[in-house]
């Protein structure tokens, strides 16, 4: 009976084991497979690409889910009420909830980055360095994600078992923007010694980042804008290519020919907006100036 008994333990354990083994396989599979879309998703969004490849492993199965397999969701997206593309239906936290479809995995890659830039409950996370993948696990948890309340958890164990936060160091610096200006056809100004673009019909944020070699969350910094907002510009808005000044380095003072707020000022006159509010001590960016009033810009 002893004897048996062992057998059968023994045979229990190594079916185990070859499960283990066959998991870790899958998951270093995955990762040879997907971990430049992750790379290029994070020099563009600024998400670390150890939590993008961790996350598709685990939403995913290692790319083995029905969802994955037959509609290239790796992230296990849900529809949401403003989705316009494919969509499939599987019971999940509730019954047959709707979920994205993609053409290629690629597009469920890109989906995902902007998934978290778009939405404002991520946006603490994209104050995180690139290189914390735990801060980042546990601010996705946070965020909800996720049900699992060990959400958190398990990303960090498949990041730190597959060493995916060696691929957060490939991120690289941006080309200088002198780089990309000559090959656009945009046509560019200045504006304070400072180069700038002016949007056409159906430019976003977005867009110019990806022509001008910037990432998204510089080009929103550079323009005092939320990085989940990606609203269509309108034609001749200002975009800034590049850090605002401190001050002026053409006027002293300016004085206001129609209402405005230190936002505009700040975007017409490349002054940076924290600046030119101390200057002037003004109490909000969107404090109304009226028409004939004095604002100094250095």
């Amino acid at each position: 009976m002893k004897k048996k008994f062992n057998t059968l333990f023994l045979m229990l354990l190594f079916t185990a084991s070859q499960s283990l083994a066959s998991e870790l396989d899958n998951r270093m599979e995955y990762v040879e497979n997907y971990s430049s879309y992750a790379i290029q998703n994070m020099r563009m969004y600024e998400i670390p690409a150890s939590i993008t490849l961790a996350q598709g492993i685990l939403e995913s199965g290692s790319g083995k889910s029905e969802l994955a397999r037959i509609s290239n969701n790796h992230f296990g997206i849900k529809c949401g009420s403003h989705w316009t593309g494919g969509k499939t239906y599987h019971d999940d936290d509730a019954k047959n909830e709707c979920f994205r479809t993609y053409k290629s995995v690629l597009d469920s890659y890109n989906d995902h980055s902007e998934f978290l830039t778009k939405n404002k409950r991520y946006s603490n996370l994209f104050i995180l360095k690139m290189d914390d993948y735990k801060s980042w696990a546990k601010g996705l948890s946070k965020a909800g994600y996720a049900t699992n309340p060990n959400y958190a958890s398990r990303l960090i164990s498949i990041i730190e078992d597959l060493k995916l936060y060696s691929y957060d160091k490939e991120i690289k610096t941006p080309k200088p923007i002198k780089e990309y200006i000559s090959s656009q056809s945009q046509n560019m100004l200045s504006v304070n010694n400072l180069n700038i673009v002016k949007a056409k019909d159906g430019d976003t944020y977005y867009k110019l980042a990806k022509r001008f070699g910037l990432t998204l969350r510089q080009i929103h910094k550079y323009n005092n804008t939320k990085q989940y907002n990606q609203e269509i510009l309108k034609a001749d808005d200002i975009v800034y290519l590049e850090p605002k000044r401190f001050r002026s380095k053409n006027n002293k003072f300016i004085v206001l020919s129609k209402n405005s707020s230190p936002l505009e000022i700040s975007q017409l006159q490349g002054v940076r907006l924290n600046s030119l509010m101390r200057k002037n001590h003004f109490s909000s960016p969107d404090e109304q100036l009226r028409k004939g009033e004095k604002v100094f810009l250095r």
